[in-house]
């Protein structure tokens, strides 16, 4: 948890998680480095806690939030697998 925010309750912890998931969802006109961006900051993360979790290094979440870097397909899963989303693909 970022330091700069008081420890939180575990509940209020999973509210946080879904809201941050229902916002992703309702903008799916986002690039990756903003839903990363937004997950990682409605969940009071701080780079180094999310690299831990998504197995990513802190460069790699620094570059895909700063628009550095796209980043990779197994990448987005890594980012959305924290959250229990999945990226798929599929015809127009």
């Amino acid at each position: 948890m970022d330091k700069r925010f008081n420890p939180i309750p575990i509940q209020e912890q999973v509210h946080l998680r879904k809201q941050a998931v229902e916002e992703v969802l309702a903008h799916p006109d986002w690039n990756l480095g903003e839903a990363a961006r937004h997950l990682r900051t409605t969940m009071r993360l701080t780079i180094k806690e999310m690299a831990k979790v998504t197995g990513l290094s802190e460069r790699t979440l620094r570059d895909i939030e700063s628009g550095r870097s796209g980043g990779t397909i197994a990448t987005a899963e890594k980012l959305l697998g924290l959250v229990g989303l999945r990226l798929s693909i599929r015809r127009k």
